[in-house]
């Protein structure tokens, strides 16, 4: 597709939010919805991708404009199902299986993984169980129900933001710490994939394995981006 606009603006919707708008004409998303967002920097940061944007249109650099269009055209539309999406993570959360702990991976998790189990659990008064193995076990209805309140607490634009985050991560964990003040993203994703990249050092690496996890952390990574711009 070519580039059909000259100029790229960042503007106030009274009482709503903000949008860009192409040549003066607010953008609307992928079904038609107008495309207004909580904060200015995320707006502006919607706008560069349409500014950096060459003759040719390459729309695989509007990594923030998807985001946001799922969250107004499917998460505000149906909360309650991103909610239940979200919650199945933490029912099979990957910080949450381990390996037998005769197993050398088992002392790596316990290291990398207690610590960030924990403090989820602090920060919500929550108890996760912990299973060596590969069979399920479930989490304790009180620490669901307590997730499932947090969850409902939260607007569709973070809901969205988390269940990329979660399903990328295969863990719920992973994106409640991507939350907090402070938080690092590409230790967050590191953890998320430890196990995945101890048997790639294991057992030797695929080149289009590696092609596929590099494409997931670079989700990863777009998504704890774009959770922080809904923070002026």
């Amino acid at each position: 597709m070519k580039r059909f606009y000259e100029n790229v603006d960042v503007s106030e919707v009274v009482d709503a939010g903000w949008q860009v708008t192409l040549d003066g004409r607010g953008l609307r998303t992928v079904k038609g919805t107008p495309q207004i967002v909580p904060t200015r920097k995320l707006a502006e940061a919607l706008a560069r991708e349409w500014a950096e944007q060459s003759e040719d249109i390459d729309t695989s650099r509007f990594v923030h404009r998807d985001q946001t269009d799922f969250a107004i055209d499917m998460v505000a539309n149906d909360p309650e199902e991103a909610i239940s999406q979200i919650l199945k993570y933490a029912e099979t959360d990957t910080l949450c299986y381990r390996a037998d702990p005769e197993q050398p991976l088992f002392e790596r998790q316990q290291a990398v993984w207690e610590p960030l189990i924990k403090r989820v659990e602090q920060t919500h008064s929550i108890k996760f169980t912990r299973v060596s193995g590969i069979v399920h076990r479930p989490q304790p209805p009180e620490t669901l129900a307590t997730l499932s309140d947090f969850l409902r607490g939260r607007d569709h634009f973070t809901l969205a933001g988390m269940q990329t985050m979660a399903s990328l991560a295969a863990s719920l964990c992973i994106p409640l710490l991507a939350l907090e003040d402070g938080a690092e993203p590409i230790a967050l994703w590191r953890a998320a994939s430890l196990e995945e990249e101890w048997q790639s050092d294991l057992w030797g690496r695929d080149q289009e394995a590696e092609a596929r996890r590099r494409r997931r952390q670079e989700g990863f990574l777009a998504a704890c981006d774009w959770i922080g711009l809904l923070n002026d």
